[in-house]
């Protein structure tokens, strides 16, 4: 799963984590979906601090498919559940914990630690793998 962090990391070059993340996501074979939520956050980041071209390639790479978005009916009450068993963290991060648990994986490509190595999955498993930083 993808986490606003590694977009963001990915898409600015002056980051100080794009290197590494530009270099991972080079490698990767993992499954880099995410949620209608995180991509809305994406798009406000980026819309924020980036100009109108850094808007106009991260819809580019939405529109070729380079982040799969998925949803599901109960994405929703699961993501708010989340979130609710989770304050410290806001509605992106918690559908993607939902996400995970429909998904069955603990994988996620996040530079949040702070926030990622707190939680728990929702599916029981004692913590998530963190991409790049467990790779």
């Amino acid at each position: 799963m993808l986490d606003t962090s590694v977009v963001v990391a990915f898409m600015n070059r002056r980051d100080d984590d794009h290197e590494r993340v530009a270099t991972w996501m080079e490698k990767t074979g993992e499954d880099l979906v995410t949620t209608p939520l995180v991509v809305a956050e994406i798009d406000h980041l980026v819309s924020r601090g980036g100009g109108a071209g850094a808007v106009h390639a991260f819809y580019e790479d939405l529109s070729s498919g380079a982040y799969p978005v998925e949803w599901w009916p109960e994405a929703v009450i699961e993501t708010v559940e989340a979130a609710r068993d989770n304050p410290d963290i806001g509605l992106a991060d918690a559908s993607l914990l939902a996400l995970a648990a429909w998904l069955e994986s603990t994988r996620i490509a996040t530079l949040d630690e702070r926030h990622f190595r707190v939680v728990r999955p929702l599916t029981g498993e004692a913590a998530f793998t963190l991409l790049p930083a467990d790779a």
